[in-house]
């Protein structure tokens, strides 16, 4: 991390947790990117998380008030906040166990409200930090620790799903694409009302070891390879547009 994002780091802390290869790093760092370029008071600001990997990104690192909930909660600890103080500037940093699977229910009653939140969901498609099972993210097909014979369900298109629950600002990004990433954060604090980002962050730990990416450096040219604006998928076949991740702002 660059000197100039240290001091909105915490004292004391000296390393993150995350495993080696792990995007939640990257995530973390965009963030405080977003924030410092918007020139933001750490003092008008909340972070909010629940439980799992993606939920230690504010919590214990940055340097200002945080909530580290309940698993699947986090959107509801978040809203009572921002109810009681609407000035202040409340961000809801989690995985995609946490707020889709295990808080599904507040993820679309919190969209359907449009209240003015910045959520930003790191998605590695599993639960990463409570044993690598399934979680409504999963790739159809994809081994977990609950799907050894791979997954059969469809999964969540998030974007889809808050988009049509009423969010009004929706995008997303991979790891990958820090410029881009960055930007979009920059907007989603920006706007007023339920801001949503999707932030695709490869977990080599539970979910590449377990679908032949285990090295790090294998999921991050995955990433590369799949992701595509719309444009570019517009000249695609179904065939190859099913292996294609689509980002952007929805």
């Amino acid at each position: 991390m660059v000197r100039a994002l240290e001091k909105y780091i915490r004292p004391g802390v000296k390393a993150t947790p995350f495993c080696p290869g792990c995007g939640h790093g990257i995530l973390m760092n965009c963030i405080l990117r977003a924030m410092d370029e918007l020139k933001m008071d750490m003092r008008k600001m909340l972070f909010v998380s629940g439980i799992g990997c993606a939920a230690w990104i504010p919590s214990p690192h940055f340097n200002g008030d945080t909530l580290h909930t309940l698993h699947g909660r986090a959107l509801a600890f978040a809203t009572g906040a921002k109810l009681f103080n609407p000035e202040l500037c409340v961000m809801v940093v989690s995985g995609d166990g946490d707020l889709s699977s295990i808080g599904g229910n507040h993820l679309i009653h919190a969209a359907r409200r449009n209240i003015d939140l910045k959520v930003i969901c790191a998605n590695n498609m599993i639960y990463g930090m409570t044993g690598g099972q399934a979680a409504s993210t999963t790739p159809r097909g994809s081994k977990t620790s609950t799907t050894a014979e791979g997954n059969p369900y469809r999964p969540f298109d998030l974007c889809k799903l808050v988009e049509a629950a009423g969010a009004t600002y929706v995008a997303r990004y991979s790891v990958t694409q820090p410029v881009s990433l960055i930007h979009a954060i920059q907007k989603a604090i920006l706007h007023q009302g339920f801001s949503f980002i999707e932030v695709l962050s490869p977990c080599p730990t539970q979910f590449g070891r377990r679908n032949l990416l285990d090295r790090p450096e294998e999921m991050i040219q995955d990433l590369i390879r799949r992701c595509v604006s719309e444009q570019e998928a517009e000249g695609l076949t179904e065939e190859e547009r099913a292996e294609k991740i689509i980002t952007g702002e929805f």
